[in-house]
């Protein structure tokens, strides 16, 4: 599986180094670029030459641009999956892994970053004083993941777009920053045409989907504006989920039971095992009437897959397949 999955990012990103030829991002011209960031026009006076990054998904962008060599280090934690079998083992071999936790500020510094691509939630926090503003203050720009946009109806709640939209707006953007505008168009237009090749595939009858995250008091799961939501209705399902207006955040067992999901997509990482998960929901109580229980229809993706990032078109094909299996 991890070798297909290789093979058909590899055939999708024709333009990431998988044999080949792109412009160079050392072409990349020091005039100032501005770009639109979370609903924000941002200058930026040149181009970053040791960007540092925060988790796995944010992390591959800049790797599937061919960017490692603009890269200074990343943190991520080592419960994300495994990375041997990746498209872009190369960079992770090359970039320093600079922390098994999240960016701090220390981090950056050490690591002499002159450039922070994280998001809210995905390295930005208001608690521990690790934000935007506050690298601002130390002469270091930063850009946000769109996925991660604060929108304005709460203090805290995410997303400004549908999660493709973004993933397709960050590459876009980095392109242009980079100097890499050709190689962004042509992963993106591999994406959209891997995307729309399952879509033209779905059921006539969309199964109803519920992502589980973690949680056994309250479950985690994914709102309209999370990855998830769209990695489910392009396969050709539907997220229960989909009238929460957020991102990542928790709901009631009470209307998972209500929603009837046919389909639980358990999303792979942390202590907690996916078969952990899987077993945790085969025995929950209150779940035993729902149908993707009684009929065990429990399908698992990786944390990776279900964050944006450039792994989300093969993660729709893989559950497109599925949920045609069950339809």
């Amino acid at each position: 599986m991890r070798k297909l999955l290789a093979a058909v990012l590899c055939l999708a990103a024709t333009a990431t180094g998988c044999g080949a030829t792109v412009e160079s991002s050392d072409d990349a011209k020091s005039t100032a670029v501005t770009l639109t960031n979370c609903g924000r026009k941002v200058m930026y006076d040149k181009v970053p030459e040791r960007v540092v990054t925060n988790d796995v998904g944010i992390t591959e962008l800049m790797f599937a641009l061919g960017l490692e060599d603009r890269m200074a280090g990343f943190a991520m934690p080592d419960d994300k999956g495994d990375l041997t079998g990746v498209p872009w083992k190369d960079g992770y071999d090359k970039v320093k892994w600079l922390s098994k936790d999240q960016l701090t500020k220390e981090n950056v510094l050490d690591a002499k970053g002159d450039f922070v691509f994280a998001g809210w939630n995905y390295g930005f926090r208001d608690d521990n004083g690790f934000t935007p503003d506050a690298l601002k203050k130390l002469g270091i720009p930063s850009y946000l993941l769109t996925e991660s946009c604060r929108n304005g109806r709460t203090k805290t709640s995410r997303g400004i777009m549908p999660p493709l939209d973004a993933l397709y707006a960050d590459l876009t953007n980095l392109g242009k920053l980079f100097g890499v505008e050709k190689r962004a168009a042509t992963l993106i237009a591999g994406f959209k045409k891997q995307v729309a090749a399952v879509a033209a595939q779905a059921p006539a009858k969309k199964p109803k989907v519920f992502l589980y995250d973690s949680g056994q008091d309250q479950p985690f799961t994914s709102g309209r504006w999370a990855t998830p939501d769209e990695i489910i209705s392009k396969a050709g399902g539907v997220n229960v989920m989909h009238d929460v207006d957020d991102s990542w955040t928790t709901v009631g067992w009470e209307s998972v039971v209500e929603r009837n999901p046919d389909v639980i997509v358990i999303c792979d990482y942390g202590d907690v095992s996916a078969e952990q998960k899987k077993k945790f929901l085969l025995s929950y109580g209150p779940l035993r009437g729902v149908s993707a229980v009684k009929h065990k229809r429990i399908f698992v993706l990786d944390y990776v897959d279900l964050v944006e990032s450039p792994r989300n078109p093969a993660a729709i094909a893989r559950l497109g397949s599925y949920l045609r299996s069950v339809s």
